[in-house]
């Protein structure tokens, strides 16, 4: 497994990551084993770097990382966290003395006395310009609580604005063949600043796996269903913002394209692409299953070969540019 280092941090971690949104139970129920034996598979693939967040599951994604780290202390894995949606999302809540009630939580649920990486859960955004904000943050970097913090975004803007910071660590973003926005600005922007990217939703909610059709149904607790609309957050995190029937047709074609890819799947090819983006430090698929996280991190031994990236950039301006690209 590739490794890269992770922006401000100066750790290294391979490039095909590991989100832990799922095993929160928000994409439908994980039982506790099936989760652990998720994360045994996946760093025994290589991975080493885990991203969770304290709302996943009501800090059950955490609870359940914290337990594996303990039976696992000489993994090597850096962990990644994210913090600022346990309350409303106002801009009146971005405070130090809630930084320190939600680092807290997190560090209790992880067993750690210093978090890896802390990162804004995708604020409003006007926090990104708020000095105070950064302030806080430092001292909770000076107090030990955290090692170091970035931000996760909606927007190409909002991460434009945290890159001129000079102690964010990393941005995480949403980047795969259905949202190319963030090369143009956001990716050399970031390299310059030597920050890191992470990149999230890298197979559009599984709609570059190619498994999916018209009819396919998802469960009633699991975002795709609930979601599909942007009913209970930002749409452009569920089908990466494509509205359903666009994507499905959409990634029939990328699975024309991924099968030029020696070896691979639609969904490592569709990795592979996130992952030879210059700038990105790491990428963060999801799995529920072993099988699916040993898969995912295949993907970071796959080659494309000339002219797939022409390609998917054909297919993006014929079928999704229009309508996704001004959004986000």
């Amino acid at each position: 497994m590739q490794q890269r280092t992770l922006g401000r941090t100066g750790r290294d971690v391979s490039v095909i990551g590991l989100g832990t949104w799922q095993l929160g139970a928000d994409w439908g129920d994980v039982d506790p084993a099936d989760a652990l034996a998720v994360l045994d598979a996946a760093r025994g693939a290589g991975v080493t770097f885990f991203d969770t967040a304290d709302v996943y599951g009501d800090g059950r994604s955490e609870t359940l990382i914290g337990q594996w780290m303990r039976a696992n202390p000489d993994s090597g894995v850096t962990v990644a966290t994210k913090m600022g949606r346990r309350m409303p999302q106002l801009h009146a809540n971005y405070t130090l003395e809630h930084f320190r009630a939600w680092t807290d939580r997190s560090r209790k649920n992880l067993g750690v006395d210093t978090l890896d990486l802390v990162q804004l859960h995708c604020p409003p955004t006007t926090v990104y310009g708020d000095d105070a904000v950064y302030d806080a943050l430092d001292t909770l970097v000076d107090e030990g609580a955290i090692a170091a913090y970035g931000v996760s975004v909606e927007r190409v803007e909002e991460a434009l604005a945290a890159i001129t910071r000079p102690h964010v660590a990393t941005v995480q973003i949403i980047l795969n063949a259905f949202r190319l926005r963030p090369l143009e600005l956001v990716l050399p922007s970031a390299a310059a600043a030597g920050v890191g990217i992470i990149a999230r939703v890298p197979l559009a909610s599984g709609l570059l796996s190619g498994r999916f059709t018209a009819d396919t149904v998802f469960a009633a607790d699991d975002h795709r269903t609930f979601n599909r609309h942007g009913e209970a957050f930002d749409v452009g995190e569920t089908f990466s913002g494509v509205d359903y029937d666009t994507g499905i047709a959409a990634a029939a074609e990328f699975t024309g394209l991924a099968a030029a890819v020696p070896g691979a799947s639609p969904a490592q090819a569709a990795l592979a692409w996130v992952a030879a983006q210059r700038g990105v430090s790491a990428v963060i698929p999801g799995a529920r299953t072993p099988d699916q996280a040993r898969a995912n991190a295949a993907a970071g031994s796959v080659e494309l070969p000339p002219g797939f990236a022409d390609a998917v950039r054909d297919l993006y301006d014929r079928r999704i540019r229009a309508d996704v690209h001004g959004r986000w």
